[in-house]
């Protein structure tokens, strides 16, 4: 099984904004292979299921994001899981907005949920996909907690697609071939979706 956790901050209050990219991707996925989050389990609300002929737990923790590990740590623990199988879904203040990056293993940076999930489990090697949302636009934190604008908002729903297609290729053909359709390169044409 591989557990997929999108990061975020729970509540309706804080649903649209940028630090809840995490938790949009999944939807996203939950939505196109028919899931539901109908369950809590280890302080996340959980929906069970197969994607890309993957049995997969999709996770979104309620414990507010500067505490993520707590979560993290909670859900290794149950299922007895490996970190690498897991992958972290994220937003990105160092990457442009709508850029992807997925990497094997890695700091948490500035981000504050990776931070406690690093922290939780003591090692960095685990397999993480963030979203760009940057750069930021005034205090760092104000910034992550408020709404994409209008031109983002315009952009987002492509942006999270190819987000969710690209979780889709990382479950189906694996991390290596999931990162060279990912990842951008340079002097390179977008991939084929």
């Amino acid at each position: 099984m591989v557990i997929l956790m999108g990061l975020g901050n729970p509540g309706p209050v804080y649903a649209a904004t940028r630090h809840n990219i995490g938790f949009r991707i999944l939807d996203l996925l939950a939505r196109d292979h028919r899931l539901a989050f109908s369950k809590r389990e280890a302080l996340c609300l959980a929906a069970h299921g197969r994607i890309a002929g993957r049995d997969v737990l999709l996770v979104k923790p309620q414990t507010f994001m500067n505490r993520s590990g707590e979560a993290a740590d909670k859900l290794r623990s149950l299922h007895e899981a490996a970190l690498e199988e897991f992958l972290v879904l994220y937003d990105d203040l160092d990457l442009p907005f709508g850029q992807l990056r997925l990497r094997a293993s890695g700091g948490p940076g500035t981000h504050n949920g990776m931070r406690s999930i690093v922290e939780h489990w003591g090692r960095r090697e685990f397999p993480r996909l963030r979203f760009g949302i940057g750069p930021a636009r005034g205090d760092a934190a104000d910034f992550v907690l408020s709404p994409f604008d209008a031109d983002e908002s315009g952009r987002l729903p492509d942006l999270l697609d190819r987000a969710a297609r690209g979780v889709e290729r990382f479950l189906a053909e694996g991390p290596e071939r999931a990162m060279g359709w990912i990842n951008p390169r340079p002097d390179s044409p977008e991939p084929e979706t």
